[in-house]
C-alpha cells in the first residue's frame, strides 16, 4: 500500500484551522525551513507587537523561528489573552516546521491549561496529525501508528461533530489499514519460514481486528494456504467458502478456489 504517498508533504488546509489561526496564515506561502536559527534573545516589547512579529515570521515561512517567538509571548506575558493564542500558534508553527514532538508537547500544554477552550478540538487534532505525519513504512516499528490511531480516536470520541472529525475518521481508516498491512507483512514472513501457526495468528488478527481494511481478502487466502500446508483441508475449505461469500469477485478468492480444487476438490458452498 502506498500509504506514504497519502501522507507526506501534507499541510493542514485553512478550513481546518481555528479562525484566528487561519487569518494569521492567510498570506502564508512556501515550505518548511528547518534550517531556521531559533533566537530567543528578544528584547522585551509589548505583547501585541511581539505576537504580530511571530505571525509575520510565520507568514514568511520561518516556522521554527515563529514558534520561538510565540513561546516568548507566553514567557513575557503569561497572563494575557495573547499567551493562550500564542500557545496554539506555537504548536502549529512546530507542526508546520515538521518538529512533531515539539508540536505535540505544545498542544498538550495548551490543553492542560485550557481544557474547555473553544479551540480544544483543534489542539487535539494537531496532536493526532503530528503523530500521523510520523507514520513509517510497514517494515518499521508501528508504535507511532498506534499513537496516531489512539489520538485520532480520542478526537472523534470527544468532538464527534467538530469540523476535524471527518478528516480524523478518514485517517483512522488509513492508520488501521497500515497496521493491518504490518500484520500481513509479518504473517507472510512466518509463512516463508514455514512457521504456519504463527502466520495463522497474524492473519486471524487482521480479520478480527481490522475487518474493514483492504487486507482482509488476502488474509483469508493466506489462511487457506496455511491450512493446506498444515494438512487441514476442512478448515481450508471453510475459509475459502467465507472468502467466496464475502469477496466473490476478488482475485484472492480465485486463487483460493484454484488451490482447493487442486488439493481437495471444489469448495463446497463457495
Amino acid at each position: 500500500m502506498m500509504f506514504s504517498s497519502l501522507r507526506r508533504g501534507a499541510r493542514l488546509p485553512l478550513f481546518l484551522l481555528p479562525v484566528g489561526t487561519a487569518l494569521a496564515l492567510a498570506a502564508c506561502g512556501g515550505g518548511s525551513r528547518n534550517n531556521d536559527v531559533i533566537d530567543r534573545s528578544y528584547v522585551a516589547r509589548d505583547v501585541a507587537t511581539l505576537y504580530n512579529f511571530g505571525k509575520d515570521t510565520l507568514d514568511r515561512g520561518s516556522y521554527l523561528r515563529a514558534a520561538a517567538i510565540f513561546d516568548e509571548v507566553e514567557r513575557q506575558h503569561p497572563y494575557s489573552i495573547w499567551a493562550r493564542r500564542a500557545q496554539l500558534m506555537s504548536a502549529f508553527s512546530y507542526y508546520a516546521g515538521r518538529q512533531y514532538p515539539e508540536a505535540i508537547g505544545a498542544a498538550q500544554r495548551f490543553l492542560s491549561l485550557h481544557p474547555g477552550n473553544k479551540d480544544a478540538p483543534y489542539a487535539y487534532y494537531l496532536i493526532a496529525i503530528s503523530y500521523y505525519e510520523q507514520i513509517e513504512d510497514v517494515q518499521r516499528d508501528q508504535q507511532i501508528t498506534q499513537q496516531a490511531l489512539s489520538a485520532l480516536t480520542e478526537l472523534i470520541r470527544r468532538y464527534p461533530d467538530s469540523k476535524y472529525a471527518a478528516d480524523a475518521r478518514l485517517k483512522v481508516e488509513l492508520a488501521q489499514d497500515h497496521l493491518a498491512g504490518k500484520e500481513m507483512s509479518i504473517g507472510r514472513f512466518y509463512m516463508g519460514r514455514r512457521e504456519y501457526i504463527a502466520a495463522i495468528k497474524r492473519f486471524e488478527n487482521v480479520i478480527g481486528t481490522y475487518e474493514q481494511t483492504s487486507h482482509v481478502p488476502e488474509a483469508l487466502h493466506r489462511l487457506v494456504e496455511s491450512y493446506l500446508l498444515l494438512g487441514i483441508p476442512d478448515e481450508a475449505r471453510k475459509t475459502a467458502a467465507v472468502l467466496g461469500h464475502n469477496y466473490p469477485g476478488s482475485e484472492w478468492y480465485q486463487r483460493s478456489y484454484d488451490l482447493i480444487e487442486q488439493h481437495v476438490g471444489v469448495p463446497g458452498g463457495a
